[in-house]
C-alpha cells in the first residue's frame, strides 16, 4: 500500500471514529440517558418530518411519538414497571417501532421475538424472557398457538391488529390511552446501563439465547451507525430485515431515527421489488446481509435496477466474490461492510471500502479498540496456549479468533460485554487469563486474519472450520470458490464424518439455475481449491434453508449425512480411483463406510 493511499484511508478512519465520538459524547454507564430521552429529543427538533414509510401510508415523528405514548401508557396501566420484560411478537410494520418505543419510555425491558419461530423454539424464547405480557401481532395469532401449551407460565396476551379468543384487544385498550407527553417522574431511576431490549442469538446451533441491550449499547450501535454513513436529514433507510435482529432493528433503524431522516420498512424482502421500491420511495441508502446481495445479483436484469438515489449501504456478509459485481451491477457508489455480534464487544467498520475486509484497526488505534487474534486448534475448538498459559497472538494474515478485551471504561462504551439474560451462558463466552493474570476477553466465536495494514478479514464460524487430511478447510473460502462457478445460486458448505476416517470431509448442498456438470465444477474447484478443501460430497438441493437474517442452517444438513437411503436429493461422490464425481448410490455409500474404498 502506497503512502498516499495510506494517507487517505487513515483520513476516512479517523474522521468517521471523530463522528462516532461526537455522536456518543456524553453516553456513560452511570448516566440517566435512555433510547427513550434520546428519541424524544429528535422528535422536538423534527416534529413534522417523515419517521416512517410503510406501503402506501407514512408516520411523522409527531405522529409517531404520540402512537408511542400510547403504549407507554398503556403499559403502566398493566403495572409494567422499570426492569420487567415485556415480548414483542410481530411481523416488520411501523406498529412493532411504536411498540418498543413506547415500551422503553417506560423503563421496560422489551424481548423482540423471532417472528419465524414455533412450537418449542418460540415457547423456549418466550419462556427465557420472563414476560409477563405479549404483544402479538394479529398475524401472528396461529404460530403463538403452536407455542402456548409449551410455556411454563401464564401471559397476558394482548393482540393488535385481529381479535383471537382468550387474548385481549390490544388496539381498543390503546384507544383509551393518551398520546399526550409522559410525566417527567416516568422514567426516574432508569439509568443508561439498565438493560432495554433482549434480542435473540438466531439458534443455529441450539436454543436461541437472549443477549442484553442496554440503553447505552444500543444508542452506541444507532450512533455508530448513522456516524459510519454520514447520515443527514434527508437521507431514506430501505430496510427489508427483521425488526426482531440487530442489524434491521437497531443499526438500520438508528442510522434515520437518530438523525431526523426516515425509515422506509417493507414487511419481507422482496428481491424481484427491491429496487423498485428504492425508486418509489427515494431510498438513499439501504442496509444488507450477505445472502441478500447475492439474491438480487442472481436476479435477471430489470429495467431502471440502477436507476436510483442510492448513495450507499451498509451492512455485513458481503463475500469478496461478488463485492465488485454487485457494486459495478446496480452502481452503488459506496459500500461500508462491518463486523460485529449483537452481544459482542468486538465492532469493526471498513469505511473505506477495501474489498473483502470487515473493517480496519490502523496500529496507532490499537489501544483504544483492543481487538486480538489468536492462535486455533481447529479440532479440539479451543484457543492455542503456549508453555506460559497464556494465548498466543497470530502473525500478520495468520488465522485464529478474534477476541475483544472486556473493559468496564466509562470512556470506552465498545469495550463492554453485557452478556445474556442467562448468566451460564455469559460465563461461556468469556475467555480469562488470556495474556496476563486477571484479563478478561470475549470469545466471538469467528477465524479471522488481519493483514499488516490492520484490515481484517472474517474466515469462517467455528464448528464450521473443520480438518480433513490434516489440513484445516474454511467452509467460506470453499463457498466462495463453488459460488463463481456458472450457473450456481448458492453453496452451503459444510463437513460430515466419514466411518473409519480421521477428521470430516467437505460436502457441499448446491442450488442452481440450472443442471450443472459435476465434472465441469470439479474442473473448476481442481483449479480453485487444493485437493483436501475439494468436497468430497456434492447434493443439489431446489433450495437451502436459511434463518430469518439469512444466514444459512448448517446443522441438519451435518446431522443428515450423505446416506442415499435417507435423502431424496441428487448426490454425488469424488470417486478416488475414477477422479471424477459420480452419482452417489447405495451401494456406493456402503463402500464408502465400510472402509473398503479407500480415501
Amino acid at each position: 500500500m502506497g503512502i498516499f493511499t495510506r494517507l487517505s484511508r487513515d483520513y476516512i478512519q479517523i474522521t468517521s471514529l471523530l463522528r462516532t465520538l461526537r455522536r456518543i459524547k456524553g453516553y456513560t454507564p452511570h448516566g440517566s440517558t435512555t433510547i427513550a430521552d434520546v428519541f424524544e429529543a429528535v422528535v422536538d427538533r423534527h416534529p413534522g418530518n417523515v419517521a416512517i414509510y410503510y406501503e402506501d401510508s407514512q408516520l411523522t415523528y409527531r405522529e409517531l411519538n404520540a402512537a408511542a405514548n400510547r403504549y407507554a401508557r398503556w403499559a403502566l396501566g398493566q403495572g409494567v414497571k422499570p426492569g420487567d420484560a415485556v415480548a414483542l411478537l410481530m411481523e416488520n410494520r411501523p406498529e412493532y417501532l411504536v411498540a418498543w418505543l413506547g415500551l422503553v419510555k417506560t423503563g421496560a425491558i422489551v424481548a423482540l421475538i423471532n417472528h419465524n419461530l414455533q412450537g418449542h423454539a418460540l415457547a423456549h424464547s418466550l419462556n427465557i424472557s420472563l414476560a409477563k405480557h405479549l404483544v402479538l401481532g394479529g398475524e401472528l395469532i396461529d404460530s403463538f398457538g403452536t407455542a402456548q401449551d409449551l410455556l411454563d407460565r401464564q401471559m397476558d396476551v394482548w393482540v393488535t391488529g385481529a381479535q383471537a379468543q382468550g387474548t385481549n384487544d390490544l388496539d381498543a385498550a390503546l384507544l383509551q390511552q393518551s398520546a399526550e407527553p409522559l410525566p417527567a417522574a416516568t422514567r426516574e431511576g432508569v439509568k443508561t446501563s439498565d438493560v432495554a431490549l433482549y434480542i435473540y442469538t438466531s439458534g443455529t446451533t441450539g436454543n436461541p439465547k437472549a443477549a442484553n441491550l442496554s440503553h447505552l449499547r444500543v444508542m452506541t450501535m444507532m450512533n455508530a451507525f448513522a456516524a459510519a454513513v454520514n447520515a443527514k436529514l434527508h437521507d431514506r433507510m430501505y430496510n427489508v430485515l427483521p425488526l426482531y435482529h440487530s442489524a434491521g432493528g437497531i443499526c438500520a433503524v438508528g442510522t434515520v431515527l437518530m438523525t431526523g431522516g426516515a425509515l422506509i420498512i417493507r414487511r419481507k424482502f422482496s428481491a424481484t421489488h427491491f429496487w423498485e421500491d428504492c425508486r418509489k420511495y427515494d431510498a438513499t441508502m439501504f442496509q444488507y446481509i450477505g445472502e441478500l446481495c447475492r439474491y438480487l445479483l442472481n436476479t435477471p436484469p430489470q429495467e431502471k435496477e440502477a436507476s436510483h438515489k442510492v448513495r450507499i449501504c451498509v451492512g455485513n456478509g458481503l463475500r469478496p466474490e461478488i463485492w465488485p459485481a454487485f457494486q459495478k451491477r446496480f452502481k452503488i457508489p459506496r459500500v461500508v461492510e462491518f463486523y460485529g455480534a449483537t452481544e459482542g464487544n468486538v465492532a469493526l467498520f471498513n469505511y473505506d471500502g477495501t474489498v473483502g475486509a470487515v473493517g480496519r484497526i490502523p496500529s496507532y488505534l490499537e489501544a483504544q479498540f483492543p481487538v486480538k487474534i489468536v492462535q486455533f486448534d481447529v479440532e479440539n475448538e479451543l484457543p492455542v496456549r503456549g508453555d506460559d498459559g497464556f494465548c498466543i497472538e497470530c502473525a500478520p494474515d495468520e488465522v485464529g479468533e478474534a477476541i475483544g478485551r472486556i473493559t468496564n471504561d466509562p470512556e470506552n462504551p465498545a469495550g463492554r460485554f453485557e452478556g445474556y439474560s442467562d448468566k451460564a451462558a455469559t460465563e461461556k463466552k468469556v475467555m480469562r487469563d488470556v495474556f496476563e493474570k486477571g484479563d478478561a476477553y470475549f470469545r466471538t466465536g469467528d477465524l479471522m486474519r488481519k493483514d499488516k495494514n490492520g484490515y481484517f478479514y472474517f474466515v469462517d464460524r467455528i464448528g464450521d472450520t473443520f480438518r480433513w487430511k490434516g489440513e484445516n478447510v474454511a467452509t467460506s473460502e470453499v463457498a466462495e470458490a463453488i459460488s463463481v462457478f456458472p450457473g450456481v445460486h448458492e453453496a452451503n458448505v459444510y463437513g460430515v464424518h466419514v466411518p473409519n476416517t480421521d477428521g470430516r470431509a467437505g460436502m457441499a448442498a448446491i442450488v442452481s439455475e440450472q443442471q450443472i456438470d459435476p465434472n465441469d465444477l470439479r474442473k473448476h474447484l481442481s483449479k480453485e481449491l487444493p485437493d483436501y478443501a475439494r468436497p468430497l460430497f456434492l447434493r443439489m438441493q431446489t433450495e437451502i434453508e436459511i434463518t430469518g437474517t439469512f444466514k444459512h442452517r448448517k446443522v441438519a444438513l451435518v446431522k443428515e449425512g450423505f446416506d442415499p437411503s435417507t435423502i431424496s436429493d441428487p448426490m454425488f461422490f469424488d470417486h478416488p480411483n475414477e477422479n471424477a464425481y459420480v452419482p452417489l448410490t447405495p451401494a456406493l455409500f456402503e463402500e464408502i463406510c465400510s472402509g473398503a474404498l479407500k480415501l
